[in-house]
Formats: structure tokens, sequence, C-alpha cells
């Protein structure tokens, strides 16, 4: 069996949690599951042996009870993601109120791209994060409403609206920009969709004035629906994440 580590990202919806070879950086196999368990950390260790190290991080303020977990099964090295780790790259962004998932994708972000590469990541989630990175600093970013966020607000705050945010705009994905809604439900979709694609689009036409060589780095669970309408995109899935926290756990090893 390869030696790896185990990464563990928990965030708003979901537990990720991949295998990471130590000897090629890359992603064995990943999980999606709504919690993190000790069945499913039985199969890991039953499927690939105990892994050489952990790192746990998570949104939901669960990553002391999974790091308890990993050490009650007899993993040595566990890095529980905290303020306190050492990262290896500069932040010109207040430490302790940026998101770990944040900070991760940025990591992940340089590892595979370069710190010479000036990047715009958008994450599209819960929430919509746009962050730049430039010469492998992570120099600010903005957050905003996610999709769902949108539909709800829209139902929450109007008496006439009704709740869309289970049917998200999955069906929208063929649409011809602009389009106008010939129903409320359209109108709300379409709305929601074009919406977010104008607003990301506008960030990344204002920083391709500045650098036309800009890399533009799609992740999230709603980035599929938008990655393919933006030119020179590229959709990095969960595996930038993965690749961050990888970089974070094997950095503070030398600490």
């Amino acid at each position: 069996m390869q030696e790896y580590n185990l990464i563990i990202d928990e965030g708003n919806s979901f537990a990720k949690i991949a295998v990471i070879d130590k000897k090629e950086s890359c992603v064995v196999r990943e999980w999606v599951e709504p919690l993190f368990n000790n069945a499913l950390l039985e199969e890991i260790i039953a499927e690939n042996g105990e892994p050489k190290a952990a790192i746990v991080s998570s949104v939901r303020g669960n990553a002391a009870e999974y790091a308890a977990m990993l050490q009650r099964a007899g993993i040595e090295r566990v890095v529980e993601f905290g303020k306190e780790l050492f990262l290896p790259m500069d932040l010109c962004y207040e430490r302790q109120q940026i998101g770990s998932d944040r900070i991760a994708a940025a990591v992940g972000a340089v590892a595979r791209f370069g710190r010479e590469c000036e990047m715009l990541i958008i994450d599209i989630g819960s929430a919509i994060t746009i962050d730049r990175i430039v010469n492998g600093t992570f120099v600010g970013g903005n957050i905003s409403l996610g999709v769902d966020m949108r539909f709800k607000a829209l139902c929450n705050f109007t008496k006439a609206l009704p709740d869309l945010t289970s049917d998200g705009v999955k069906n929208l994905t063929d649409v011809p920009f602009p389009t106008l809604g010939k129903t409320t439900a359209d109108a709300m979709k379409l709305g929601v969709f074009q919406g977010v694609f104008y607003e990301v689009k506008g960030y990344i036409d204002h920083y391709f004035e500045k650098n036309n060589d800009l890399r533009i780095i799609f992740i999230g669970g709603g980035a599929e629906y938008f990655v393919n309408r933006i030119k020179n995109a590229i959709f990095a899935g969960r595996n930038l994440m993965f690749l961050g926290l990888n970089e974070i756990l094997e950095y503070n090893a030398t600490r």
C-alpha cells in the first residue's frame, strides 16, 4: 500500500474526504458525505492502510471532534486546521477572520499553478467568494450571496414570490444570454443565474484589464453551471482544496 495522507474538509453542506499519495501529491480517492464518521474511517484504513498523517478542517466547528476520532484510531500525526498553523503563503488579510476553505484553495492554487501566476479563485458554494492571488500572496477577496441564498432571500423578504431553492439553476445551463423570463418562476431563476454570472464576469473583466495573463479558477458545487460561459476559465473542483490542505499539512511537518 502506498504512503498517504488523509484530508478531511467539512464545508457547510458536506464533508469532503480524500486519500492523497504522499510521493505524487495526487488524490487517489475521495468521498463526499453528510458527515465524517468512524465507519468511513474504518473503511478508508481497511482499503489503504493507516495514513501517515491527517489534517482536519471544518467550517461547522467539528474539527476537534474529528481530530480526536483520528487520534483514537492510532494515527500519530493529526493536524487540526486553526489560526496558529504556519502557512506556505503570505496573507494580506486578517488571519483571524478568513475561513480555512479560502486559505486551502489559495494554497492549492499556488501549488498547482506556481507563485508567478496571478489568479482569481471563484468559489460558488453556499456563499460566493472571489479571491485574488498575486505572486504567491493572498491579496484579498470579497464575499457575496450564493445561489440558494438568493432564492431564499427572494422568498423570505417578499409575500408573493415562491421558494425555488430546491429547483436551483441546473436546467438553465444552455439558456442564451441575455434572456428574460415569461413567468415569475423563470424570471427568478434567470435573474439569479444571470445575476451571479454578470457579477462574477464583472470582477474578471476588471482584473483582466490589469493583467491579461490572469488565470481564472472556479471551484465549488455551483461552479460547473458558470465556468463554461467564461473564456479560458478552469474548473479545479475539490482537488484544489485537497491539494492546499495537503500542502499545509506537509509544511507544518517541518516546523
